[in-house]
C-alpha cells in the first residue's frame, strides 16, 4: 500500500512523499567560516536593503519616530538594495565552493554592518530569513560607526551607502566604496558572479592620473610608454581582486575553468596602443589576470557595462558612475586618488539606519 499524502491527499509513490516530508522539516544552515579563513564582505544596512522611507522619518521626525516606525514594522522585509544581487551572487559562488569543497573555510562571509540599535535590528533579522540570505555575523553598533569594527572582522571589502564611512574606511587601508542603486533595472546572472573594476586609482594606484592632470594626455602617453615594464603601485581594490582570483582558481583545478562562477573584468579609459600594455604587465607581474580586459580610449563605460551585466562596477570618478547607473548597472564609487581632491560630497546627516 502506498503511505498517505499530506492532510488526507490520496496516496503517491513514497520517493514523492518522502520528498514533501523532508522538505517541511527545516534545512541545516552551512558553518560559518572563520574570519581569517574567509573573504569577510562587509555590508551596510542601506546597501542591501532600500530603506528610503525610513531615512525620510527620521530627517523629519527625529529619532524616536523613526525607532517606533521600524518596530511598528519590523515583520514587514526591507525590499532588496542596490547590493542585494552582488550578495545574492557570492551566495550562489558559495554553493558551488562547498560542493566541490566541504571542508574548506575559503569562502564569501557576508557581514552585516550597521549603526542600528539592537531593538531596530530584529526588523533585520526578518528581512535576511525572508529572503532566505546567509548572513550570520551583525554588527550592530548602536549609533556609532562601524569603520572601527572593519578591521576586526577582516574584511576585504566594505560596501556603504555613506560616502564620508567609506572615505574612512579607504584612509584604514580597507577595501570600501559607496554603492549606488541604478536608474534602470537590468536582469543579472544569478549563477555567475560578474565584477567589473576600473584600473587607475581603483585597481592601481593614481600615479597615471596625476600626471594627466598636471600635464595632459600626450605626457601622460610618454611616461607609460617610458615605464612599460616597470609596474603601478597598487590600488585599494587590488586585494580584492586578488582574492576573486583565488577563489577561480580553486575551481580551475577542478577542471572548471570555462564553467567557472567567477569573471572578472577590467574595464578602463585607457587606450590599447599607448598605455594598454602597462596595465595588463602590472597585473601578470602581481600574478593576477582578469578573465576580460576593455580599453574605452576615453568612450564612455556605460554602454559596455550594459552587455557585461555586472554585479558590480568599481570607478573612482564619479561622471563613470553616473553614466553605469543611467545604463542599468549597479555601480560603486572608490573614493581614492587625485580624482577626490577636487569635489567632495558633503557629509549626509548621521542616522541610526545606514552605513
Amino acid at each position: 500500500m502506498e503511505p498517505p499524502g499530506p492532510a488526507g491527499a490520496p496516496g503517491r509513490p513514497w520517493d514523492e512523499a518522502k520528498a514533501f516530508y523532508d522538505n517541511l522539516a527545516p534545512k541545516k544552515k552551512p558553518k560559518s567560516p572563520k574570519p581569517e579563513n574567509a573573504i569577510t564582505i562587509a555590508v551596510s544596512s542601506r546597501a542591501l536593503f532600500r530603506m528610503e522611507e525610513e531615512q525620510k522619518i527620521y530627517n523629519e521626525q527625529g529619532v524616536e519616530a523613526y525607532v517606533k516606525y521600524q518596530l511598528d514594522h519590523e515583520n514587514e522585509p526591507f525590499l532588496p538594495g542596490a547590493a542585494f544581487p552582488f550578495v545574492k551572487a557570492l551566495e550562489a559562488v558559495n554553493t558551488q565552493l562547498r560542493e566541490l569543497y566541504p571542508d574548506s573555510e575559503e569562502l564569501f562571509d557576508i557581514v552585516l554592518m550597521t549603526n542600528n540599535h539592537a531593538q531596530v535590528g530584529v526588523r533585520l533579522i526578518n528581512s535576511i530569513n525572508h529572503y532566505d540570505l546567509f548572513i550570520e555575523r551583525f554588527c550592530m553598533t548602536g549609533g556609532n560607526s562601524p569603520i572601527c569594527y572593519l578591521k576586526a572582522y577582516h574584511t576585504n571589502l566594505y560596501l556603504s551607502s555613506d560616502a564620508e564611512k567609506v572615505s574612512g574606511a579607504i584612509e584604514e587601508g580597507i577595501a570600501a566604496a559607496t554603492i549606488f542603486s541604478p536608474s534602470r533595472d537590468l536582469e543579472v546572472s544569478e549563477k555567475q558572479l560578474r565584477v567589473a573594476f576600473d584600473g587607475d586609482a581603483v585597481l592601481f594606484s593614481d600615479e597615471s592620473e596625476q600626471i594627466v592632470k598636471a600635464h595632459g594626455l600626450d605626457m601622460f602617453f610618454e611616461h607609460e610608454k617610458a615605464h612599460e615594464n616597470k609596474p603601478l603601485a597598487q590600488g585599494p581594490l587590488k586585494g580584492f581582486l586578488e582574492a576573486l582570483g583565488k577563489l577561480q582558481k580553486k575551481f580551475y583545478s577542478k577542471g572548471l575553468r570555462m564553467e567557472c562562477p567567477i569573471r572578472t573584468y577590467l574595464v578602463t579609459a585607457r587606450s590599447a596602443a599607448s598605455s594598454g600594455a602597462r596595465a595588463l604587465k602590472t597585473l601578470r607581474s602581481w600574478g593576477l589576470e582578469t578573465d576580460e580586459a576593455l580599453f574605452l580610449a576615453g568612450a564612455p563605460k556605460g554602454p559596455l557595462l550594459r552587455k557585461i551585466r555586472p554585479h558590480i562596477f568599481f570607478d573612482d570618478q564619479m561622471f563613470h558612475v553616473e553614466g553605469a547607473k543611467e545604463m542599468g548597472t549597479v555601480a560603486a564609487h572608490v573614493p581614492y586618488g587625485i580624482a577626490q581632491k577636487h569635489k567632495r560630497p558633503a557629509p549626509e546627516k548621521q542616522t541610526p539606519n545606514s552605513k
